[in-house]
């Protein structure tokens, strides 16, 4: 051990097992502190919006108690503050006088720009800020092209990243937890309330918390893994894992995650490490290319004539609320407005119809999504939205445009998950529930579910917002 005393400044790493930052700690110092700052610049900026119930942070507030719990029966604690991520910091590293402050990487603009500044101050002090890899197997640059430059398309991407894997890459962070500081006194754990929150209806989402609930959901996945990529696309079947908000916060591993998926030999598990895959391809792409924050991957894109005016904020609106008049994009904003959680598919479809059917700019799609997702992340979301919009990497093509009708009947065939969100339409036959209007108006009547009375009419004609959409985008790649 070359320091006497390190300060682990929790973030994205909600857990004691496989943590980079904290082994390390533990393995370099004589002492280790750990703390975990409620950031008022990330907090305050949620209240400006409006988000007083969050659930994001009613499932932060769990996980960093349950830490605190299992850190004191590792003969430690946690020391929890509320203030700027920054000063609060700082501060602590001075009155604590350690030699280093350990954290895990972070890369999105704010976490960056928040840590170079945690890096200057603390360096004034004598102190350095010890940064390591957790959120991702690989960051950075360690994923380029022959040629040294980002990769722009997936496919290649997933192959480089699968071929550099090794065993290393993803062994656990193992920990000896005696250089713990004990706690002093007994827990200081601040409440919602206090935070500035109310609580939401996270408690009736039967998600389960904290490492333990990350643990329990991982175990209840692999035992069925092998069948994800038949059942993956299905929002009715249990198929995804429903990890991504533990991923998201940090209470499971990714390299657990990797371990996990290595250990299978099936087309499922090969199929979710892919997706793994995708969200690092995502990370690569907004630390290599920043601009995507709030513009086009592709510049061409950026002179899109998106829908504007009194009818174009009606149909956001109607986007927002689940009342488009197509069932299963209403069902899936339904489902994430009630519970945070939406299905990859439905996230697919939905952005799909504000962008191609509505003709609404996709970074207004893509702020709510922001605001709803329990397991909001900046690049998944913008990737995502910038993928269904054709404005980003490896995107599809402009002219592929999701017909609502035909995914719903192929994804949701009996109507599952469609009546579970949208009961107006919850007694239409299986073949007249995706479209409910092509229904003739005695079924509509006995099933109760009268277009433009019980239900609404759709918003646009598909087969006519798919002509205007193709001039839209034409028009902008010929300019």
């Amino acid at each position: 051990m070359s320091l006497d005393a390190g300060l682990v400044w929790f973030r994205r790493d909600l857990r004691l097992a496989d943590n980079a930052a904290l082994a390390a700690a533990l393995g370099s110092c004589r002492r280790v502190h750990c703390v975990f700052v409620y950031d008022r610049a990330i907090l305050d900026e949620l209240r400006a919006a409006g988000l007083h119930a969050d659930r994001r942070v009613e499932f932060i507030h769990a996980a960093v108690d349950a830490l605190d719990e299992t850190l004191r029966a590792r003969g430690g604690g946690l020391m929890i503050t509320h203030g700027r991520a920054v000063d609060s910091v700082v501060d602590l590293a001075r009155r604590l006088n350690v030699d280093a402050v350990f954290a895990g990487n972070d890369y999105e603009p704010y976490a960056t720009a928040r840590d170079t500044e945690v890096e200057r101050l603390l360096a004034v002090q004598g102190r350095r800020l010890s940064l390591h890899k957790d959120q991702v197997i690989f960051e950075k640059g360690e994923v380029m092209t022959g040629g040294g430059t980002p990769f722009s398309v997936f496919t290649p991407y997933r192959n480089a990243w699968l071929k550099r894997l090794a065993d290393d890459d993803v062994a656990e962070r193992e920990a000896d937890f005696a250089p713990l500081a004990p706690a002093a006194g007994p827990p200081l754990r601040p409440t919602l309330e206090q935070l500035g929150f109310r609580t939401t209806n996270l408690a009736g989402l039967r998600l389960p918390l904290g490492e333990a609930g990350a643990k329990q959901l991982l175990d209840d996945f692999i035992g069925r893994i092998d069948d994800y990529r038949a059942t993956r696309d299905f929002p009715a079947l249990r198929g995804p894992s429903y990890l991504s908000v533990h991923l998201r916060f940090g209470t499971v591993s990714i390299r657990e995650l990797v371990r996990r998926a290595r250990a299978h030999t099936s087309e499922g598990a090969a199929t979710w490490l892919a997706e793994l895959v995708w969200r690092e391809f995502y990370q690569m792409i907004l630390w290599h290319h920043p601009h995507v924050v709030d513009r086009a991957f592709r510049p061409e894109y950026d002179r899109i004539a998106w829908e504007q005016g009194a009818q174009a904020e009606e149909h956001f609106r109607a986007w927002c609320e689940g009342r488009t008049g197509y069932p299963i994009v209403d069902a899936g904003m339904r489902q994430l407005n009630q519970t945070g959680y939406m299905h990859n598919r439905l996230r697919m479809i939905t952005a799909s119809f504000l962008a191609k059917d509505l003709g609404i700019d996709w970074r207004r799609g893509e702020r709510y999504f922001a605001q709803r997702l329990n397991d909001y992340d900046l690049a998944a979301n913008n990737g995502g939205w910038q993928w269904a919009a054709s404005t980003g990497c490896d995107a599809q093509p402009y002219f592929r445009i999701f017909n609502p009708v035909t995914q719903s009947e192929r994804f949701d065939p009996r109507g599952q998950f469609i009546r579970r969100y949208v009961p107006e339409v919850a007694n239409l036959a299986d073949k007249e529930i995706h479209a409910p209007w092509l229904a003739s108006a005695d079924r509509q009547l006995a099933a109760r579910c009268v277009v433009g009375r019980d239900y609404p009419a759709p918003l646009v004609d598909h087969a006519l917002a798919r002509r205007k959409t193709l001039q839209r985008y034409s028009a902008a790649k010929g300019r």
